[in-house]
């Protein structure tokens, strides 16, 4: 008997299974950097610290195509995650007597192993996600994986910072390892298809993986994908970047932006994601896409011109709070048709690129919003960076989709 033989107990899968990555980023971005500071680490060794365990998380496409090369019946892709996540709890395990400030290149070691091993599972998890689910459904599935990683981020993120004055440090890490290694029982209960029946040979594989790659590379499908999801998202992962010192300069206390960030920000994309997930499935993750975007756009102008005329206000959080319903929209539904345009020969391997190129539009948003706030001020940096999204909008048009299936591969 299959325990996950349902669709809300798949959904519950990866729900958990995003739970699982979400709470040690949750953890390592911002309970670990504030507990650092607040011991006496200096600012350079800690945005060091974090700075390298980003790099994992943004390479890993370039170990992704061993995840679709080593994949076969006797080692299929629930055995990476399982793997994974063992060596993901174990390298937390030692912070759990670790003392971190005198220790602190040891930590920093463990983490990168750690983080190493996270995006590793990552990888091995949509694969998973592609493989086993229908084009019809991939938009749900996509808005419960985002809702896990949020409230993982939640919980062991400001969660734990809160935890850590009644339970104490030591039961916070051991609740973190708790929390990140759960999952692995349901993992082994699933017993999903990856659709990979035989075994073929290390050649064979090999040849079937880089002809897969050489076809992806050929096709203007993965070149447009690339390009959306590098310049896409900059309206929203600028603002992500710049929200807390704008609020600060509009006069907010750090204590009500901590409160907004771990509250109304969390819940409305989590809900966002639900929702959009579903919408996506209902009116086809392109147009999904599409609007999101818009919205987003729209929802950010008016915070700009909100800005501008009104000034420091309440409105100011409203605005930000119905943005974050937009970045779950847009999350769910453009994660979705990334999938749908991915190859299931190199499901690992071309995902992963997309959410390269994906975590690739941060860096270049943040880094152009920022100088234009120091020429140009708030309100036209917003504007700006939204128009730099709306420039994305015909790569969506000229993407080719493939037929929707209406069932999803077999959990056995």
């Amino acid at each position: 008997m299959n325990f996950l033989a349902t669709p809300i107990r798949r959904k519950f899968l990866f729900f958990s299974l995003y739970l699982s990555e979400g709470a040690p980023i949750g953890f390592i971005w911002l309970a670990l950097p504030t507990r650092l500071r607040a011991g006496g680490v200096e600012i350079v060794d800690i945005t060091w610290l974090t700075a390298i365990l980003v790099l994992p998380w943004t390479f890993k496409f370039m170990w992704a195509p061993l995840i679709d090369l080593l994949r076969g019946p006797s080692w299929t892709l629930r055995h990476w995650i399982v793997a994974a996540q063992l060596v993901m709890g174990v390298s937390l395990l030692p912070l759990i007597w670790l003392e971190p400030i005198s220790r602190f290149h040891v930590m920093a070691a463990l983490l990168f192993v750690h983080t190493f091993a996270a995006a590793t599972q990552d990888v091995a998890i949509d694969a998973l996600c592609i493989s086993s689910t229908s084009v019809s459904e991939r938009g749900q599935y996509n808005g419960w994986m985002q809702a896990g990683m949020l409230v993982g981020r939640a919980i062991m993120g400001g969660g734990a910072l809160v935890m850590a004055r009644s339970i104490g440090d030591t039961a916070v890490i051991a609740l973190l390892v708790l929390i990140t290694t759960f999952s692995i029982l349901l993992v082994i209960v699933s017993r999903a298809s990856d659709e990979v029946t035989e075994e073929p040979s290390g050649a064979r594989r090999f040849r079937e993986v880089w002809g897969s790659i050489k076809e992806a590379c050929a096709h203007r499908n993965m070149w447009l994908g690339l390009s959306f999801a590098m310049t896409g998202g900059a309206a929203f992962k600028s603002l992500e970047v710049i929200y807390g010192p704008f609020l600060v300069d509009r006069g907010y206390d750090k204590a009500v932006i901590g409160w907004f960030s771990a509250g109304p920000m969390i819940i409305a994309m989590m809900v966002g994601s639900l929702v959009g997930g579903w919408l996506a499935d209902r009116a086809g993750h392109r147009i999904s896409v599409m609007s999101a975007l818009v919205y987003i756009t729209l929802s950010i102008t008016g915070l700009a011109f909100s800005d501008l005329m009104l000034g420091a206000g309440p409105h100011l959080l409203v605005l930000l709070a119905v943005t974050a319903f937009g970045i779950g929209l847009f999350t769910a539904s453009s994660y979705a048709l990334f999938m749908d345009i991915t190859r299931p020969a190199i499901t690992a391997t071309e995902f992963s690129a997309f959410m390269g190129a994906t975590n690739g539009c941060e860096p270049w948003s943040s880094y152009a919003i920022g100088a234009l706030i120091k020429s140009q001020g708030y309100p036209f940096a917003m504007l700006a960076m939204c128009s730099a999204s709306l420039v994305a909008l015909p790569l969506l048009a000229k993407m080719k989709l493939g037929r929707k299936r209406t069932e999803s591969s077999e959990w056995q």
